[in-house]
């Protein structure tokens, strides 16, 4: 298919304006600037049949950034061939100063056409869906802790420190409920936070309401109930595992995974000399923090919990049979670990990175429903 194509298009996406830059094929075709053109559908659409009048067929490739993938279906839909590029991963010349739209069109048509760019998964209008309702909810967890903190943080200014075993608890709120300050001013505060915190959780619980829900006609539902057999990983945070790492098959294997989610230790080697640090930590944060979590739970002796029981109803042996692996390995690899004197931390990130060869093995294992 590379063979045929006769021009490679690079657009440089902004909320109003794209500047085009079109790289001829072969190696000694000319590079030049275009233009700009407006951002909208019915623009791009008379823009690429000038194209495609003048050149013939068309590879066309844009930045990942705020305007979505919009604009990758619209191509497409036309006919196009099309990638979405990962910004952070375009080659840059060292002594590069300037910046201008043009320049990024050009050199973006360049490495297009050298094939050195880095092509980022692009999901469906149904997988984007469903995953702007998970990052909503992630968000209203986010807004929940931050108003927590403030409501701790003033009333530790004030020496108002609870004395139970657990903030957050029935006995928290109602020890919250009975606090009384002198001035009404403090009171007033008191309560606002409180009702921040009440209003928060509320969104909070109704975007977990609607996630449930709709996850029941989602395609990728077997996905996610297999998730579900590994320990530390419950519905959302299986929810959260397929939204954001989409595809599990598009890596070849669980190395590429882990190294997408930024649990392999970063390197700086030289000659004989091999220098290992702290992770990368590239890739999807919000999955590396659901897999960072779900490995504490392996601190305990493997079982079948009660949490895990109901999941393992009705799906394939197969599946079973990983989570159960994976159940005895990381276990007993976080007991030998802390033995040896390894830091906590260390361990969970450790046994997090395990987790995540395990549920690129699960996902191998199941197809997506039927829509």
């Amino acid at each position: 298919m590379e063979q045929d194509i006769a021009a490679f298009v690079a657009m440089d996406t902004h909320k109003e304006t794209i500047a085009v830059a079109v790289a001829e094929a072969g190696r000694s075709g000319e590079v030049r600037f275009v233009g700009e053109i407006p951002n909208r559908a019915d623009a791009v659409r008379r823009f690429l049949d000038k194209l495609v009048d003048k050149y013939g067929r068309l590879s066309v490739c844009y930045e990942a950034g705020p305007c979505g993938y919009g604009l990758h279906r619209q191509i497409t839909e036309l006919g196009h061939a099309c990638i979405v590029v990962a910004p952070s991963l375009i080659p840059i010349r060292a002594g590069d100063r300037v910046k201008t739209d043009r320049r990024d069109a050009l050199t973006l048509a360049r490495l297009h056409r050298a094939g050195e760019l880095t092509v980022i998964w692009v999901p469906d209008a149904a997988h984007e869906a469903m995953r702007d309702l998970v990052r909503a909810r992630t968000a209203a967890m986010e807004t929940v802790r931050r108003a927590r903190q403030q409501l701790q943080g003033f009333l530790l200014r004030h020496n108002r420190i609870f004395t139970g075993r657990c903030p957050w608890t029935a006995a928290h709120r109602r020890w919250l409920a009975a606090q009384r300050f002198e001035h009404p001013a403090q009171q007033i505060v008191l309560q606002e936070l409180i009702d921040t915190i009440a209003d928060a959780e509320q969104r909070r619980d109704r975007l977990n309401g609607q996630i449930e829900e709709l996850a029941h006609s989602w395609a990728l539902r077997p996905l996610v109930e297999a998730l579900q057999t590994m320990r530390g990983i419950a519905f959302l945070s299986a929810v959260v595992l397929v939204v954001e790492i989409g595809d599990f098959r598009r890596f070849a294997n669980p190395r590429q995974l882990m190294a997408y989610l930024g649990l392999v230790p970063s390197e700086q080697s030289s000659g004989r000399k091999v220098q290992r640090s702290g992770l990368t930590k590239a890739g999807n944060t919000r999955a590396r923090r659901v897999l960072v979590e779900g490995a504490w739970s392996y601190r305990w002796p493997a079982r079948i919990t009660n949490d895990i029981r109901p999941p393992l109803e009705g799906l394939p042996k197969a599946v079973r049979a990983i989570g159960w692996k994976a159940q005895t390995r990381l276990c007993t690899l976080f007991r030998r670990l802390t033995a040896t004197g390894k830091n906590r931390n260390v361990v969970v990130t450790a046994i997090a990175r395990e987790m995540a060869a395990f549920t690129w093995a699960i996902a191998r294992e199941v197809q997506p429903a039927a829509a």
